[in-house]
């Protein structure tokens, strides 16, 4: 039996779930009528000896020449939901339990009736039914806890269907939408690729697909995304990196698992996709791994797992790459993500700021509802919150991904009409997408940079690492690597922040560069293609991660990020000699001027001092404005004439 990477498919995307009780465990029929009487126990005959079909037929009859009856709609009840008719059972419940006293024989009944309710989005006869229950059931009863939840669950949907949070989401265009399945939607950072799990039939296995963007803005064919990827074993639930270069996805029962279902990794150059290696054992485990998601970067993932020591039976977990490039441990993230219920498909936003995924150990809709939740400053994560209808309803949902300029949203669902209308089974599952609105966005708007690293003297792509830190905090957010074939890099940035990048390779003087979105209401892509000069006497380069205060020379805090990449980058060619030189715009007299830039080159030298680099190899010196990179006719070009450059002796 082939493996499901979704514990199982049915799990998610249906509404299903519920035990069914004896079918032949029933009160006496309360009609004294010969008829009736026989064709109650001829029914009853067929349930004990295990013959449903016959019992229906007969309990039709019954019903059809006795309609005021409640007993014959309940056994049909329980042998429809013992035979998996979970709609027509539901129907014989409604019907049946009315026409009988509130009585506490019928508890268990009552109970059914709530749980099938609920799952058809009846919640008014839900909430009804559970109260009965409540009512009639003893103080011992097991479901007692289960009814109470659910009296929450039915009060929330009624709320949340008479204030939806935005516009219904829309199924996607052709050529999309083409299998019979399609699951799990993600996209790169900058909305080029579209990776989805699909099966074109219902024989079909479990393979990762890919669209294209057009020019014109709309998806391409989808194709698969490699055969390095697919085999003839279930692929799916993939993560990608933003930079669309590292993928993450989960296959079943493969010759070198460590449990039944693997997390498992591939790596893109040019074109190519690397032989998917496994992700070893401080990662997958004995039991279920699956449905990944991964940080913009690739260096952080989170994924579900059942093994053992969890909260529930299905939890979330999170590894990142260490320095050797070494994933760590696996940890569960624990409260208030977390939950006592099944806790799955998680996605964490391109901002690495907000978390979506599904869990029915909240109060929401009834089954499996998403949630988000924000990361706090001391790296807690905050309490989930419910996003609401419609993008919950009655029935699991599967999963939820927004785009890194929280514009859309994108989700997998399989849709009856109304609430309990009647799914066909083997109904299509398929995309979704809509229009994000406020409440649904992640915390942090991002947007991107992206472009080629290249030698500037052959002027030939070259694999860069390419850095991004925090200016406030001096912390590495994201550390991504040039393509070696094509230069190509892409960093996420989030609204609100002013960030420094680096792009570094051996041999190669480092590029500095500086984003300041600290005060910015909207911002936008940037192409940026990047040029390192090689090492060698006369090269030079501009430290634009560098600030001071207007007319000082007293280096502001947020310069430490520089300051600590010029040490490494002394440290790493300990025989090389350098001059820092400062220079300024035009404004002021030329003696200010000349001596501002001296002193602010000063500040440098002296902390490369500081941090132990030997006088011998430094020198330093004020240009003023007699080195302009650009005519000092606008204030962005007088910027950029304000500056300290490191120049190889």
């Amino acid at each position: 039996m082939r493996r499901s990477l979704f514990v199982p498919l049915v799990l998610l995307l249906t509404a299903g779930g519920l035990s069914p009780r004896p079918a032949a465990a029933q009160a006496p029929l309360s009609s004294t009528n010969t008829k009736a009487r026989s064709l109650w126990e001829k029914a009853q005959a067929h349930a004990k000896g295990r013959d449903f079909t016959k019992a229906l037929e007969t309990l039709d009859q019954l019903t059809q020449k006795f309609p005021s009856l409640g007993e014959p709609y309940l056994l049909k009840g329980s042998l429809l939901k013992a035979m998996g008719e979970n709609q027509a059972a539901f129907e014989a419940y409604r019907t049946g339990l009315p026409k009988l006293p509130v009585d506490a024989a019928r508890s268990n009944d009552y109970f059914m009736l709530g749980e099938l309710a609920i799952s058809f989005g009846d919640y008014a006869t839900a909430a009804d039914a559970y109260q009965k229950f409540l009512k009639t059931a003893p103080k011992s009863q097991r479901n007692i806890p289960q009814a109470r939840r659910q009296l929450l669950n039915c009060a929330f949907a009624v709320k949340a269907l008479a204030a939806p949070t935005g516009p219904e989401p829309t199924r996607l265009p052709e050529p999309l939408n083409t299998f019979r399945f399609q699951y799990f939607p993600v996209l790169t950072a900058d909305s080029r690729f579209l990776l989805f799990t699909g099966r074109p039939t219902a024989a079909s296995d479990e393979n990762l697909y890919v669209s294209r963007q057009n020019p014109d803005g709309t998806m391409g064919e989808p194709a698969s995304i490699s055969p390095a990827i697919n085999t003839s074993f279930n692929e799916g639930a993939g993560a990608i990196s933003g930079d669309g270069k590292t993928l993450v996805f989960a296959s079943c029962d493969r010759a070198n698992s460590v449990g039944n279902c693997d997390l498992y990794i591939s790596r893109r150059t040019g074109n190519a996709w690397s032989k998917p290696e496994n992700l070893g054992r401080n990662v997958n485990s004995p039991e279920w791994d699956s449905q990944p998601t991964l940080s913009a970067d690739g260096r952080t993932l989170y994924f579900t797992s059942t093994r053992r020591g969890g909260q529930g039976q299905e939890d979330i977990y999170v590894t990142t790459l260490d320095e050797q490039g070494k994933w760590t441990p696996a940890r569960n993230v624990g409260a208030p993500v977390n939950t006592p219920g099944k806790d799955m498909a998680p996605f964490i936003h391109a901002s690495g700021t907000t978390l979506y995924y599904v869990t029915d150990g909240l109060v929401g809709m009834g089954g499996l509802d998403i949630y988000r939740c924000e990361l706090a400053a001391d790296g807690k994560w905050e309490a989930p919150r419910n996003l609401g209808y419609p993008l919950n309803t009655f029935e699991n949902e599967a999963s939820l991904f927004i785009s890194s300029d929280n514009r859309r949203g994108f989700c997998s669902r399989w849709r009856t009409a109304e609430p309990g209308v009647k799914r066909l089974r083997d109904q299509p599952v398929e995309l979704y997408s809509f229009e994000a609105p406020s409440s649904v966005r992640a915390r942090e708007t991002s947007t991107y940079a992206q472009g080629r690293v290249f030698d500037a003297a052959t002027k030939k792509p070259i694999a860069a690492d390419v850095q991004l830190y925090d200016l406030n905090t001096n912390e590495l957010v994201q550390y991504v690597n040039s393509d070696a074939e094509t230069g190509e890099y892409t960093v996420v940035l989030n609204e609100g922040r002013q960030y420094a990048m680096y792009a570094a390779a051996d041999k190669y003087l480092m590029r500095s560069l500086s984003f300041d979105y600290s005060s910015r209401r909207s911002f936008n892509p940037l192409t940026l293609d990047l040029y390192l000069d090689p090492v060698g006497a006369g090269r030079s380069v501009v430290l634009n991660n560098l600030f001071f205060d207007v007319s000082q020379y007293e280096l502001k805090p947020k310069s430490r990020t520089e300051l600590n990449r010029l040490v490494s980058f002394m440290k790493q060619y300990p025989t090389i000699q350098v001059e820092v030189s400062g220079h300024t715009d035009d404004v002021g007299s030329d003696d200010d001027n000349l001596l501002l830039s001296q002193n602010r080159a000063k500040s440098v030298y002296r902390y490369l001092l500081s941090q132990g680099v030997e006088a011998a190899r430094l020198r330093y010196k004020g240009y003023g404005e007699a080195r302009p990179l650009a005519p000092n006719d606008s204030e962005d070009n007088r910027q950029q004439n304000r500056r300290i450059e490191l120049r190889i002796l």
